[in-house]
């Protein structure tokens, strides 16, 4: 009976400590914030939001002439916000403002990334745009590129929204890993699900699906999976490219479908809104 407890805590422990390099497998914050939207020739301003456990972040909200909806932009598992400026631009002509943070542990912002703590910075996020902002949530657009897509999901969720984007994304991060990888022992990753697919399925919103055919970090089979798993309005974007620069190769058919799917169920909403 001793070995077992002893070879049990000795499990516990390893499991543990590859977790935590799964952690800093699956988070590549960048602190330095090398250009700002000036640098695109927008208007913004710096922003500060202080989460439900007290971590500070930091974002930029950049404003659209004629707004016709407010996006809520989840970035991916890497750099920061000083990296999305060409999605700030493709938002800003779209008509829509754009609010983009840095998770805790990204840029500016205070502490060190985690699951929760993503799903927490978020939520901030959602709080920021409006009570602050006073956003009516009717014309909020949740919107998550690779890693930001469970938790823009997730915020979906659990909050009322127009519409959700989700590009490049993936299942689940147990999902990707086997299918990059192959099996590899549960216990690894017992700290970190980010089950894109369960969010979606709790959704009533539309949903706009993007995934690039070559994208060489997550197969197409996920944004697929996860299209299907929209029981509710939706849409699918086949674009070209790159994990990382599929949006920006195919921008002749990227910036249309979002502009269409935006007439189609945003607009239409924002114009009962009382």
């Amino acid at each position: 009976m001793r070995q077992k407890i002893i070879r049990s805590i000795v499990l516990l422990g390893i499991c543990s400590l590859f977790s935590g390099c799964v952690g800093s497998l699956i988070y590549h914050p960048r602190k330095e914030i090398v250009r700002t939207p000036e640098n695109a020739g927008l208007s913004y301003e710096w922003v500060n939001i202080e989460t439900s456990d007290g971590v500070k972040l930091t974002g930029w909200w950049v404003p659209a002439a004629e707004a016709r909806g407010s996006v809520l932009f989840c970035h991916g598992n890497g750099g920061n916000i000083a990296d999305r400026l060409d999605t700030l631009v493709i938002g800003n002509q779209l008509k829509l403002n754009m609010l983009i943070f840095d998770y805790r542990g990204y840029g500016r912002s205070e502490g060190s990334p985690s699951e929760q703590g993503t799903y927490e910075d978020a939520e901030a996020a959602y709080r920021y745009l409006t009570q602050e902002k006073g956003i009516d949530p009717d014309t909020i657009i949740l919107w998550g590129r690779s890693l930001g897509g469970p938790i823009a999901a997730r915020t979906a969720a659990e909050h009322p929204c127009g519409a959700l984007i989700i590009e490049s994304s993936f299942t689940s991060l147990s999902d990707l890993v086997s299918d990059r990888f192959g099996m590899i022992p549960s216990l690894l990753l017992w700290r970190y699900a980010y089950p894109t697919r369960s969010h979606l399925e709790r959704l009533s919103v539309p949903v706009l699906v993007i995934h690039s055919a070559n994208d060489e970090m997550i197969p197409i089979e996920h944004g697929k999976e996860l299209y299907r798993s929209v029981k509710g309005e939706k849409s699918f974007l086949e674009i070209s490219g790159s994990h990382n620069r599929g949006f920006i190769d195919s921008l002749a058919v990227y910036g249309p479908a979002i502009d269409k799917f935006i007439d189609e169920f945003l607009v239409e909403k924002e114009a009962v809104s009382p």
